[in-house]
């Protein structure tokens, strides 16, 4: 069986998907109200796609708690979010899943319905928690206002079907 390639991957929502950034601190506004707020650590955007299955979530969770994206001691990245005590602010995103190879307006037919995708990432940040991690949220399906001071700038893309060895 062949690989398929990126473009074959983002046709079908058959991948979770993270967008992590180190920062500073971030924070999420609905309005005025601050909902969620963090220091050091990492802001993670996750887009649920249309067959994402609590796998996927479990799988995106463990990359992320793992990934090695912090400086130690020598001023190496090698050192992941558990390791500096970092906190994660988790912001769903269907957005992720745009696809704008036709016309001028993004399509997200492939992004899971709400029904889907908000106890997939519910369940990504419970992975985390469980973990040990502060965990900080949006409101799920709000218009959100991000806050975010990058570090580094450090940012890094994650997709469940490449980590499970499905992507290009």
């Amino acid at each position: 069986m062949r690989s398929r390639s990126c473009v074959e991957l983002q046709q079908k929502g058959d991948a979770m998907r993270a967008l992590i950034q180190r920062v500073r601190r971030s924070e999420v506004r609905l309005g005025d109200e601050v909902v969620g707020s963090i220091g050091h650590g990492m802001t993670v955007l996750i887009g649920v796609g249309d067959t994402d299955t609590p796998d996927d979530a479990a799988l995106i969770a463990r990359k992320i708690a793992t990934l090695r994206i912090f400086e130690d001691d020598a001023g190496k990245i090698n050192r992941s979010i558990i390791d500096v005590g970092g906190a994660i602010l988790v912001i769903s995103q269907f957005t992720l899943y745009a696809d704008s190879r036709k016309g001028r307006r993004p399509s997200f037919v492939h992004a899971a319905l709400p029904a889907v995708a908000e106890p997939l990432v519910e369940q990504v940040m419970a992975h985390l928690r469980a973990d040990g991690i502060r965990v900080e949220s949006g409101r799920f399906g709000a218009e959100m206002i991000v806050t975010i001071v990058n570090a580094g700038p450090v940012t890094i893309w994650l997709d469940s079907a490449e980590l499970r060895g499905g992507g290009s």
